[in-house]
């Protein structure tokens, strides 16, 4: 009696373990479904490559974080990890040069950029020290934030709600993943006296995936679309679903917006960006 008990607890733990590494692994796909669609628009609007780059980026880091929590092997966990400072310095590039002439290339900040990803990767190989990583890519985040924040202030207020859509929901996400890291243990005896539905979506780690993923998106359109406003493109955001069609956001305010803004021009060409494509 007592080793049926114990081969029914020991097939409950491996359920429950199987079910928490399906989710973290399938909920990445907020991470590479959207931003191959954002690539694919992205370069069939002719913009510029970096913003290809950029939604490119963020599905290397699903990718590779599909395939860590598919397999838990160290060298897919790097496959996870160093896209993530990767990719995030292709976003600083992006929002750095974002008021400078079409298609110009600067290349001190590459060459800075460039010297970091790859001064982190050879510190972080020989260290492995996770704390590193997070801290190196802390710093990047946190020029994203101040960035963004000066240029919905000062330069397109009207881009507010779209700046802080992105970073509430990525605050989220880093405030579950944090969470999960603390209560880990308590969240795993909790989960397994649920319903497995209920279960699946206390699995905070997979939120930080979904919530992350999202957040990174709407920072992408956000620089897109301070590039393109910049420029003149007159762009607008849109949330796009499968079964009904696309809802614009709130429109500007035109007293808002500088004279040389892409809304107030007669030639500037229209421009159009998903939010999300389900």
């Amino acid at each position: 009696m007592v080793s049926c008990v114990a081969e029914i607890t020991r097939g409950s733990l491996i359920f429950f373990e199987q079910a928490e590494t399906y989710g973290n692994t399938v909920s990445n796909l907020i991470m590479i479904l959207p931003p191959i669609y954002g690539a694919l628009q992205t370069f069939k609007n002719g913009l510029e490559v970096r913003y290809v780059l950029s939604f490119l980026g963020l599905a290397a880091v699903g990718i590779g974080s599909w395939c860590f929590h598919m397999t838990l092997q160290y060298e897919m966990q790097l496959l996870d990890e160093l896209p993530m400072i990767y990719s995030c310095c292709v976003f600083v590039y992006c929002l750095y040069e974002c008021f400078k002439q079409e298609n110009a290339v600067n290349y001190l900040p590459i060459a800075l950029l460039l010297f970091f990803s790859i001064t982190v990767s050879v510190v972080y190989l020989q260290w492995k020290e996770p704390v590193f990583h997070q801290v190196m890519y802390a710093f990047l985040v946190a020029f994203l934030v101040f960035r963004s924040v000066f240029i919905v202030t000062w330069v397109y207020p009207w881009l507010r709600a779209l700046c802080y859509t992105s970073l509430s929901v990525f605050l989220l996400g880093f405030v579950l993943w944090n969470i999960d890291n603390i209560v880990c243990d308590t969240l795993r005896a909790t989960r397994q006296r649920l319903p497995p539905v209920v279960g699946a979506v206390t699995q905070l780690h997979a939120w930080w995936h979904i919530l992350t993923g999202l957040g990174s998106y709407l920072h992408i359109l956000l620089s897109l679309q301070i590039r393109t406003t910049y420029l003149k493109h007159r762009p607008k955001v849109k949330v796009s679903a499968a079964s009904s069609g696309h809802y614009p956001l709130k429109e500007p305010d035109i007293d808002a917006i500088p004279a040389d803004s892409s809304l107030v021009s007669c030639e500037s060409r229209v421009i159009s960006f998903s939010v999300l494509t389900v």
